[in-house]
């Protein structure tokens, strides 16, 4: 049987610079089955698609132990490395995101991404040092249960338009640094596609880039070509099946067909991947 360790050494082995790791986010145990089945070598969840589907808003609004519970029932549903997507740590202190990397270590999780978005409209990103005391904590809770965990140090800069666009890129590369030095193993840089930033992020980075992808971003060959070691699909996958709910429903209500549901994965081979 592959320990807790074990998992964690091999989900760290995926991220290499030139050949991403690609993840197409979960939020589920069919999700992530499905993602397994289409050969993904590790399973990553979208907090934005585990908080809809636990009816909640995304943004740090779902409650810790329901997030908790939702990534034991993905990780027993895959055999694959499991990596969570915990918001900004579902807690407003730094022993409280220890509490929650805790929780991640015993549902059985090997990686966590950790935000600095703020909610609270103060401002639109944590402060530097407050980021970083709560990353050292996640560090810190996982050194202590002698687990390897992926923290994945997720930077707003370009994702929430802040600061001057002539210095976001040093600025989000200085932020970067002390999240490193706090403790994260890769940064995360949503809402950045262009080669040539990616390029730059990538250059200027000791440790691996992840990359938000979707609808007319690079290819996952582009990305590669340009130092990217992991791209990530976040909520889209989520998005994409929920169109499919509404398209669906007002189909039926307005015309009366369905042919919304044309294509569908049949209900024999569901139900065959979760009994297996």
């Amino acid at each position: 049987m592959t320990t807790l360790h074990d998992k964690a050494l091999i989900f760290r082995s995926l991220h290499r610079g030139g050949t991403p790791l690609a993840l197409a986010n979960a939020w589920d145990a069919m999700s992530a089955r499905l993602v397994e089945d289409a050969g993904a070598p590790a399973i990553a969840t979208t907090s934005a698609g585990v908080a809809w589907g636990l009816g909640a808003a995304d943004g740090d609004r779902l409650d810790r132990d329901r997030a908790l519970d939702l990534i034991a029932r993905v990780v027993a549903a895959v055999g694959v490395p499991v990596t969570a997507d915990i918001e900004s740590g579902f807690a407003k202190d730094p022993d409280g995101v220890a509490e929650t990397v805790r929780g991640v270590l015993a549902a059985g999780a090997v990686g966590v991404n950790l935000e600095d978005a703020l909610r609270d409209g103060t401002a639109p990103l944590r402060a530097v040092a407050e980021q970083a005391e709560r990353l050292a904590a996640a560090r810190a809770a996982a050194d202590a249960a002698q687990v390897p965990l992926f923290v994945n140090a997720r930077v707003d800069t370009y994702l929430r338009a802040v600061g001057d666009p002539a210095t976001r890129l040093q600025a989000t590369l200085d932020r970067a640094s002390a999240y490193i030095a706090a403790g994260a193993d890769g940064i995360f840089v949503p809402g950045v596609t262009d080669l040539e930033t990616v390029s730059a992020l990538a250059d200027g980075l000791p440790v691996p880039l992840n990359i938000l992808a979707g609808p007319g971003a690079p290819t996952l060959a582009d990305l590669a070509a340009h130092g990217v070691a992991r791209v990530s699909l976040g909520s889209a996958v989520a998005e994409a099946a929920y169109a499919v709910v509404r398209n669906a429903a007002r189909e039926l209500l307005t015309t009366g067909t369905y042919t919304s549901l044309a294509d569908p994965i049949a209900y024999g081979e569901l139900n065959t991947i979760l009994r297996d």
